[in-house]
């Protein structure tokens, strides 16, 4: 079986310069992904989407080599995620010495049993979607505006698998949403959900289909109660996910908002963290955070034109409050004091990069003070080799400083713009 990431980037040169590039695909052009409501949609190429990355099936070159017009489609029912997974292609790599990629084997080794390959029973399948419920229990139910329609959106909670009055179907409808990770969410990771510390949020579209109720899998998020010192929980969002054909909607806001205002009942919960964020969840864990701080008497822009720094009393409120811990609250703080600063003004711009600058710097000086000490006790062709591990200088630093700030100005200022539009 090939390893697919072992490929070696020559090897598809070699095939290009053999005259066989037309056996070579791109995995994210040629797998196929549905989420599928009636049987109609099997067939509709409008509800088809596409991998936004492949590298975790297929290898870091996200090719596959040995076939013309391949196509893997992976087609889930939208409601209870009934899979179907169908290869096809046109022709084969025959070439002498030359083989085609084994195509099944890494999807097969992370697609959970049980899928479909007859894609009439999986059209067939369809006509059970109507007995799915969602699991556990009800946290919230809201109306979601688009320009032509109006949906009715509900996220459920799932706090104990064990609790449940059947662990064996949540876990298989786990196993199969989860598997969307690989395609959009980079360095993803399965779960071991029989772990009680996990607690699972589901956000559904309920629609109404021929007079009976279907709930249709949106998105979905996993959280793990880590223990925090002496007494309290730190709860880590590990997965988040909105699923394609629903992203840029607003529903992972809503979604994210829930959770928190969920979290913050708990008395246990001292904070909130997020393992590895991306930068569009880090968009939005900003503007979500920044929305919830406006709230707060000390975030007002009152208080922000008064207050020189981030001070003891916001990381207090943000965490006691809002269960925003002290590195994220201190985010929130730069941001929604950039609202209140003109940038037209030297004065405050320049009062502005300083202070974001400082917190930046801290770093690089907790680095000085370690060469101040080993100054002190290494002798000096010690101190030549940690001076070259440590590689830094005061103009390395300033302009790492500069360019950090101008990055970090660009975000800002995304989510300032969305606040200002909220």
């Amino acid at each position: 079986m090939a390893d697919y990431n072992d490929v070696d980037a020559r090897l598809l040169r070699k095939a290009a310069e053999a005259g066989l590039d037309g056996f070579i695909c791109d995995a994210n052009e040629v797998i196929d992904l549905k989420l599928v409501r009636e049987s109609s949609d099997v067939d509709d190429e409008e509800t088809t989407f596409n991998p936004e990355m492949s590298h975790q099936v297929y290898g870091e070159n996200e090719t596959i080599f040995g076939y013309k017009d391949l196509k893997i489609k992976l087609y889930y029912s939208a409601a209870s995620l009934t899979t179907y997974l169908g290869f096809s292609h046109s022709s084969e790599v025959s070439q002498e010495g030359v083989t085609a990629d084994d195509i099944r084997a890494p999807l097969l080794e992370r697609i959970p049993p049980g899928y479909l390959e007859n894609l009439d029973d999986f059209r067939t399948s369809l006509e059970k979607e109507d007995t799915f419920r969602p699991f556990g229990d009800q946290l919230k139910s809201f109306e979601h505006h688009t320009k032509d329609e109006s949906k009715t959106l509900e996220i459920y909670k799932v706090s104990s698998v064990s609790a449940l009055s059947n662990p064996d179907s949540f876990l298989k409808f786990h196993e199969r949403l989860q598997t969307f990770l690989l395609w959009f969410v980079d360095a993803a990771s399965f779960i071991e959900v029989d772990d009680p510390k996990w607690t699972f949020y589901f956000l559904f579209e309920k629609a109404v289909v021929d007079g009976r109720p279907i709930h249709y899998i949106l998105g979905y998020s996993t959280i793990y109660r880590y223990y925090a010192h002496p007494f309290k929980l730190r709860p880590r969002i590990s997965q988040f996910l909105i699923l394609q054909p629903w992203q840029r909607q607003g529903l992972g806001v809503q979604l994210l908002e829930t959770i928190n205002d969920d979290l913050r009942l708990d008395p246990d919960v001292l904070d909130i963290v997020v393992e590895d964020p991306s930068e569009a969840f880090m968009y939005m864990r900003d503007y979500v955070d920044c929305m919830a701080c406006r709230s707060l008497k000390v975030f007002s822009k009152e208080a922000l034109k008064e207050a020189k720094s981030f001070g003891d009393d916001m990381e207090h409120e943000a965490r006691h409050k809002l269960k925003i811990n002290k590195r994220q609250a201190r985010r929130v703080y730069e941001i929604l004091r950039l609202t209140t600063t003109d940038e037209n003004d030297k004065s405050e711009m320049r009062e502005f990069r300083l202070t974001v600058k400082r917190r930046l710097n801290q770093p690089y000086a907790a680095e000085k003070r370690k060469l101040e000490k080993c100054q002190k006790l290494l002798k000096p062709s010690e101190l030549q080799a940690v001076m070259r591990q440590m590689r830094i200088t005061p103009v390395e630093q300033k302009e790492y400083l500069d360019n950090l700030f101008k990055e970090l100005m660009q975000d800002y200022k995304k989510i300032v713009r969305k606040l200002e539009n909220s």
